[in-house]
């Protein structure tokens, strides 16, 4: 404890007030009262009771004055609890370093300890207590030192093992601080203290304002200068992912160095998850920056073609860095934005899941209180001991289980952000250039062009990111294999040594009872040399525990400083390489010679650094087991040399025959020779087995299999977009680029990432594990409320009933330990592995559901539109026809009236139609002519075959011509296919064109249609109401909002028509439209009846037929293939060889069958369709305009 001498005047507070200070020492300051209890080996922290409820403190109470303070020491051994068991042979060792001990009974031994001991102790209230004075000895200890001596007690109870219990024990030097205040020294403190401050204000604010002038000066001058400089990308250096790669590194010298042994594999395990998320990370950044120079390098190959201006590229870069600055900071706030709610929400379940787990402990321990209220004591407390362990395991399961949640929550959210800002660069990319194009920046062919090279690039870089993934997968395996490897070596190394001192130590205690039994030795004289040598083996062990936490400190700083000056040299070299490929990639025109740099570039520095890696590993390894195994060597030849001195002459001396006793040391030789042979061979079975581990982890993990595998994939996938976009019958030109968009961005996530699936099958076999725990649990307690409902049908007597539960009881919550402490079925992991592959094929089907329904959407909204203008156009012509018939009926117009009417139409239609016809004409020349152009280009840029002539007269020549076309048969494969997607995309696009041309010609008809209605709705007198109700009833879909516009067209028009045909129109007066007052009533009655009659007629006509087509013989519907591609569905990596994965059809048929609204949705397998170099001539389309007037004149006739 600290005291001071200090004055308690009002001014003792002054700094000057500690000068001058005389320190004076003062003794024993006692921790608190801490018992460690340890089985062999094995040491750990538990609370002041053991398990057998022995009670062991060493406390001191100090008196005299500060100059010469004694401590009185009280060691003090408490077996008063009456369930513990008698305790035999007690060995008391007390540590006296540094202590002048006065008034102990105790033997003192070379070793700075006394060791006191007594034969047995009882079970009932019996206790062991010494006392001594001490000390400390001058020139001890210097202040503020501190001097631990902890006590040792080791006894036998009813257990085979001896029991170890530790009391901690410290004594402190400490400082007194005497103070003498001197008051005229606070006085001229205090000035000079106030002239010093002054001077230093008066410096500060004339600096301050000099930098804000010097501030405003550099800010005017150089303001563009920041702005640009702050629009430039950062650099691929990784400095941050740098500094954390070393902290990850040095973390390994942790775990090697740990005294730890138990838990050194899962922070093994802890540590690779580390490493993967930060090498998804750097992944990450790589990829970002390789689409930011390819961006680059496209922009400036188009200015060196002349396509764009260099201006206009200067400006279109500046755009990009802004784009993707805004991009990154962006991500980087949402980012931290999920992390803060993932964190929060994390808390929230863990409190949850704490305050349940609570509220089932408590209900489980109420539930054993109310069954233990009739049992003893002794079994009450041994039941709820079980009970505590059991509980102690379920939380320890619920944290585990809340970490791994959380830890895969992140690396979701990681991946998102990811595959969100992969998806945001290609929107960016696409967004811009058509930008451009609207502007007149690029042209509409050199934008195409553009967007062609970039997504043929994207499909390399998606194919150089799976590289780089497998390769950085198979290293990391690699690095942490040999990192588990070398970690069982170690603990092997360690096991054999341990295993070599305790046989050492052993032998030791067999040499005196050995002598006993032979009775060379009595009683009395075997339990003092046993004594002495547990002591001497206790100070052995404590300097060998000693001596191995100090070396390891030492070594493990070495070995750090060691590990980052070489890393980080490695780094910058490697840092350096990459810059100089980015400046050489300003001078590049070809970018797949820059993405090939890159493949070289990151696989020469992957190796490199998993080489370094593994060599300092292997060093920190080879240093620690030397380190190690010195040590323990030492420590068993001290205890050897024991033996053979020192006990011996020990031995010698109480007349112990030579003979006899050099048999002895004989048979002690040859055994530990036996002894350390079977350590080294058990040691180099563990070898090999980890070894074997480690090739069938490189097996697996494979990049050759896992790049193959992803190339697959991505052919199946390309396959299935392939198919999908030819299904599509018209597609605009933006849409089109859409598609092609929303393509880049599922290929960009169908990489696999490297943490995430590692986290996801730690998650899901925590899952699997708890599922089969909780289910064995359940059975567990249905075995123990059955005998229950036996015992009540016998009628046992109560106490044995009772007895009978608790015992049961217990076996119950004995086997639930073993249960959670036992390692679940092997079978599980198989059964993560099948689950992670239908969670991935789950993934992979919903993203070609999600393109499905895009292109789906579009062609719905598309067909929805026509047939709205549709719907509309057969709602005029059947107003005119009820307007025709009624006028006719009525004889207000004539037959030649309603003629001329038809006719002073049909010019206008006719126009229309040569119109329509001249435009189709037209787009099928410029079709063939492009077809051609493709032909002719193909035929010159195809393989050299097909304008070489042959010479048939010999066979080499016709062998290398053969072997010629063979190599040069996928470069013919693929540019048929190539040739065979534009064709694909050119018809989509021409139709769409030509669909919006009728478009356009049905809309400017439906106009004509709408002027005629409404100048016959100007004849007949219609009102609006009357007009509304019959268009509600041919469009009963429309709504209000459509109604309502085409009435005010219909309003529009009639003025108009009614100019033009002002000679055949006839004034309206009110007795006309009282007169048809009533006719303007039926119309709606009519209109309805006529149209129920048409379709009650259509569904008798589809009921007979359909009557007459299920009399016949059905055919089989055929047989549902998978489309034809490159193999089937590709093998993922943890698919069992020789299964397919289930595979959903891509691409129906639907017939409406006799147009009944019955759907037949026919699956088959799409043909390759042949590559046809000339678009055949399209059909002309029925005359519809002329089949209207003809139809029109049939009806008036």
């Amino acid at each position: 404890f600290l005291t001071s001498a200090a004055s308690s005047g009002p001014r003792t507070h002054s700094l000057f007030a500690f000068i001058p200070s005389w320190p004076v020492k003062t003794l024993f300051k006692r921790e608190s009262p801490m018992t460690h209890h340890m089985y062999g080996d094995l040491l750990r922290d538990v609370p002041g009771t053991s398990e057998n409820g022995v009670i062991f403190q060493k406390c001191a109470l100090v008196s005299g004055q500060s100059e010469s303070q004694t401590a009185h020491v009280r060691l003090f051994v408490n077996n008063q609890t009456p369930l513990s068991a008698n305790l035999s042979d007690l060995l008391l060792l007390d540590n006296i370093t540094g202590l002048t001990v006065r008034e102990s009974i105790g033997n003192k031994s070379s070793g700075g300890l006394q060791a006191f001991r007594k034969k047995f102790l009882q079970a009932v209230g019996d206790s062991f207590e010494v006392s001594y004075t001490a000390s400390l000895q001058p020139e001890g200890l210097r202040p503020g030192e501190s001097l631990k001596l902890p006590a040792h007690l080791t006894f036998q109870s009813t257990s085979l093992n001896r029991t170890q219990l530790k009391a901690l024990f410290t004594i402190t030097a400490e400082e007194k601080i005497t103070v003498l205040p001197h008051h005229g020294l606070h006085a001229a403190g205090f000035f000079a203290a106030f002239l010093l401050s002054l001077v230093l204000t008066w410096v500060g604010l004339f600096f301050m304002v000099r930098y804000q002038c010097l501030q405003g000066n550099v800010f005017t001058r150089h303001r563009v200068g920041h702005h640009e400089s702050k629009l430039e990308p950062l650099l691929f250096t990784l400095e941050d992912g740098v500094n954390e790669d070393l902290s990850l590194n040095e973390q390994l010298i942790d775990i090697l160095s740990s005294e730890d042994s138990g838990s050194t594999l899962q922070a093994l395990k802890e540590l690779e998850i580390a490493t993967l998320n930060r090498a998804d990370a750097d992944l990450e950044v790589c990829r970002t920056q390789i689409s930011k120079d390819i961006i680059a390098l496209l922009l400036k190959n188009l200015t060196s073609n002349g396509h764009l201006s260099p201006q206009v590229e200067r400006r279109m870069g500046t755009i990009f860095k802004r784009q993707f600055l805004l991009l990154e900071n962006e991500i980087q706030e949402e980012y931290d934005r999920k992390m803060v709610a993932l964190t929060a929400e994390c808390d929230l379940e863990t409190r949850k899941k704490t305050e349940n787990q609570y509220q089932r402990e408590m209900a489980a321990m109420e539930e054993a209180e109310e069954l233990l209220k009739r049992a003893s004591e002794r079994s009450a407390t041994e039941c709820n001991n079980l009970l505590r362990t059991l509980h102690c395991l379920e939380q320890e399961h619920v944290r585990k289980s809340l970490a791994l949640q959380q830890e895969e929550d992140f690396a979701a959210a990681r991946r998102q952000l990811a595959v969100c800002q992969r998806g945001e660069l290609h929107g960016i990319f696409f967004t811009q250039v058509k930008s451009a194009v609207l502007k007149g920046d690029l042209k509409p062919e050199v934008a195409k062009m553009l967007l062609q090279n970039y997504s043929k690039i994207q499909e390399n870089v998606e194919e150089l990111m799976d590289f780089f993934q497998a390769t950085k997968r198979y290293h990391l395996s690699k690095r942490f294999g040999h990192r588990e490897y070398l970690v069982q070596n170690l603990q092997s190394s360690e096991t054999r040594a341990q295993g070599l001192l305790s046989t050492a130590a052993a032998q030791l205690t067999h040499l005196i009872q050995k002598h006993e039994r032979a009775g060379y030795l009595d009683e009395d004289q075997m339990e003092m040399l046993l004594e002495r040598a547990q002591t001497e083996i206790f100070s052995v062990k404590q300097k060998l525990d000693y001596d191995l936490k100090q070396e390891k400190k030492k070594l493990h700083q070495k070995l750090i400083i060691k590990r980052r000056r070489e890393l980080l040299q490695k780094h910058k070299e490697q840092q350096n390489e990459q810059l100089s490929v980015r400046d050489a990639f300003h001078a590049a025109e070809d970018v797949g010679q820059y993405l090939q740099q890159w493949r070289g570039l990151m696989a020469e520095h992957c190796t490199a650094l998993e080489e370094l890696q593994e060599r300092l590993d292997q060093a920190a390894l080879d240093d620690l087991r030397a380190l190690t195994l010195s040590l323990f060597e030492k420590a068993t030849e001290e205890l050897r040399r024991l033996q053979s001195s020192a006990l011996t002459q020990e031995l010698l001396k109480r007349s112990v025959p030579w003979l006899f006793l050099q048999q002895i040391l004989e048979e002690h030789r040859e055994e530990m020779a036996a002894r350390a042979e079977q350590l080294e061979a058990e040691e180099r079975d563990r070898d090999r087995e980890g070894i074997q581990r480690v090739r069938q982890r490189l097996k697996e993990d494979s990049p050759e299999a896992s790049v193959a595998e992803q190339a697959e994939l991505r052919h199946w996938e390309r396959l299935t977009f392939a198919k999908l976009c030819s299904s599509a019958f018209s597609l605009s030109e933006e849409q089109l680029l859409r598609m092609q968009q929303e393509v880049h961005g599922c290929f960009a996530q169908m990489d696999r990432s490297l943490a995430l699936p590692r986290i996801r099958a730690r998650v899901l076999l925590q899952r699997f594990q708890t599922a089969w725990r909780e289910a064995e649990c359940l059975r567990l307690d249905q075995a123990l409320a059955a005998p229950e409902l036996q015992q009540q049908s016998k009628g046992r007597k109560p106490r044995s009933k009772s007895k009978n539960k608790i015992d049961l009881l217990k076996k119950c919550i004995e086997d639930k330990i073993h249960l959670w402490e036992e390692q679940a079925p092997e079978d599980l992991v198989e059964k993560v592995q099948g689950e992670l592959l239908r969670e991935r094929v789950q993934r992979l089907e919903a993203q070609e559901g999600h393109f499905a329904q895009m292109l789906v959407a579009l062609q719905f909204q598309k067909a929805a539109q026509v047939t709205e203008t549709l719907s509309a156009y057969t709602a005029l012509l059947s107003i005119q026809d009820l307007f025709l018939e009624e006028l006719s009926v009525s004889e207000m117009l004539t037959t030649a009236a309603c003629t001329q009417i038809l006719e002073s139409h049909s010019p206008e239609l006719q126009e229309l139609e040569r119109k329509l016809e001249d435009q189709l004409t037209q787009r099928e020349a410029a079709e063939q002519q492009q077809a051609l152009a493709s032909w002719q280009q193909w035929v010159a840029d195809g393989p050299g075959l097909l304008n070489k002539p042959g010479e048939t007269d010999s066979e080499r020549q016709i062998s290398s011509v053969l072997q010629q076309a063979l190599s040069m048969a996928q470069k013919l494969l693929e540019h048929h296919q190539q040739s065979l997607r534009e064709e694909q995309q050119n018809s989509v696009v021409l139709e769409d064109s030509l669909e919006n041309m009728e478009t356009d010609t049905f809309v400017t008809l439906c106009g004509q249609e709408l002027r005629l209605a409404s100048y016959l709705s100007r004849m007949t007198m219609v009102p609006a109401a009357t007009l509304r109700r019959l268009l509600s009833v041919l469009l009963p879909t429309a709504s209000q909002a459509q109604l309502l516009a085409l009435l005010d067209s219909m309003g529009e028009k009639h003025s108009d028509h009614a100019v033009e045909n002002e000679g055949s129109s006839e004034p309206a007066d009110r007795g006309r439209r009282r007169k048809h007052q009533g006719w303007w009533q039926a119309l709606d009655t009519k209109l309805r009846g006529d149209l129920m009659a048409r379709g009650l007629e259509k569904m008798l006509w589809a009921h007979r037929r359909k009557e007459s087509i299920l009399q016949k013989t059905c055919l089989p519907l055929r047989e549902r293939m998978i489309f034809c591609g490159k193999g089937s569905w590709p093998h993922l990596s943890l698919e069992p060889i020789g299964e397919l994965a289930p595979v959903s059809i891509v691409g129906a048929e639907t017939i409406d069958v006799l147009n009944t609204g019955e759907k037949l949705f026919i699956f088959k397998n799409l043909k390759d369709p042949e590559i046809s170099l000339l678009i055949p001539p399209r059909k002309k389309k029925k005359n519809f305009l002329n089949a209207k007037k003809a139809t029109r004149a049939s009806e008036i006739n």
